[in-house]
């Protein structure tokens, strides 16, 4: 098992930037869990928004913030990383955390069992 907790959220203006952590704990290595950052605004479905793979060497990006976030990790720390830079409105939603086991160094948008508990994102025009 592992518990997920977000933070870095905040209030932004349009083209800032914000770094959001979250850091795990488990009794396991953190380096056998691929993770992913989704995010759900109001009266929308929960989406993803970048996903990691168990080294950080792999990564995938939702197309609406291709070349705006970045993902990242560091297993000796436990934690992961959702650099967001050029932030525009319809980045405001609450974001999540979440992890799964993988056997392999691969990267999937589904399949997570562990959450974090959300950090709230807004972003003002």
């Amino acid at each position: 098992q592992v518990q997920l907790v977000e933070s870095g959220g905040g209030l932004v203006q349009a083209g800032g930037s914000l770094r959001l952590s979250c850091a795990a704990s488990t009794r396991t290595s953190f380096s056998i869990y691929a993770v992913g950052w989704f995010r759900q605004a109001p009266g929308k479905e929960r989406e993803s928004v970048a996903v990691i793979s168990r080294s950080g060497y792999n990564t995938d990006y939702a197309d609406s913030v291709k070349g705006r976030f970045t993902i990242s990790r560091d297993n000796a720390k436990n934690a992961v990383y959702l650099q967001m830079n050029s932030l525009k409105p319809e980045d405001t939603a609450v974001y999540y955390c979440a992890a799964a086991y993988r056997p392999s160094d691969t990267v999937q948008a589904s399949g997570y069992g562990y959450w974090g508990q959300g950090t709230q994102v807004t972003v003002s025009s």
